[in-house]
């Protein structure tokens, strides 16, 4: 996977998005969804040396370099992530939120155990999703000791 060209193309990709919604005003082409999940699976495996499952794995999209089950959510513009199902019942498994700008770089909104953003998102929608926003998962990522983050590759 070539997370860095990748990163290259996603300028190209909020061009398009202007385009379409310059074609067709009253609607929003956001690249959200399984597009922009994907993007940011490649970025976060790259930067934090994650080994992704299959897709469509459900409740986990990688491996930890020491093998913790990690769940990576993406956005690229949304105040909020949907997260699925009822509080995780590995304590292991691990929670990384990344948004995308237009420019193509990638920050890191949370990074750390997935049990407390669960914990703290609103109440399960007849969906099946528990709504948490990113303002809140920046302050839930205030708490999280170095020790229970991802290390960041160098």
């Amino acid at each position: 996977m070539d997370a860095e060209a990748i990163t290259q193309l996603i300028p190209q990709l909020y061009e398009l998005v202007a385009k379409l919604e310059k074609a067709a005003p009253e609607r929003r082409f956001t690249p959200d969804g399984h597009l922009l999940g994907s993007i940011g699976e490649v970025i976060a495996a790259s930067r934090y040396g994650l080994e992704l499952t299959k897709a469509s794995t459900k409740g986990i999209d990688a491996y930890s370099a020491d093998k913790q089950p990690v769940e990576i959510k993406c956005t690229g513009g949304s105040r909020s992530i949907a997260l699925r199902g009822e509080v995780p019942v590995t304590s292991d498994l691990r929670l990384l939120v990344l948004t995308i700008a237009k420019d193509g770089t990638a920050t890191t909104i949370f990074n750390g155990p997935a049990a407390p953003a669960w914990q703290a998102a609103r109440s399960m929608q007849s969906n099946g999703q528990r709504q948490i926003s990113l303002s809140e998962l920046k302050r839930l990522q205030a708490s999280v000791p170095t020790n229970q983050q991802l290390p960041e590759l160098r």
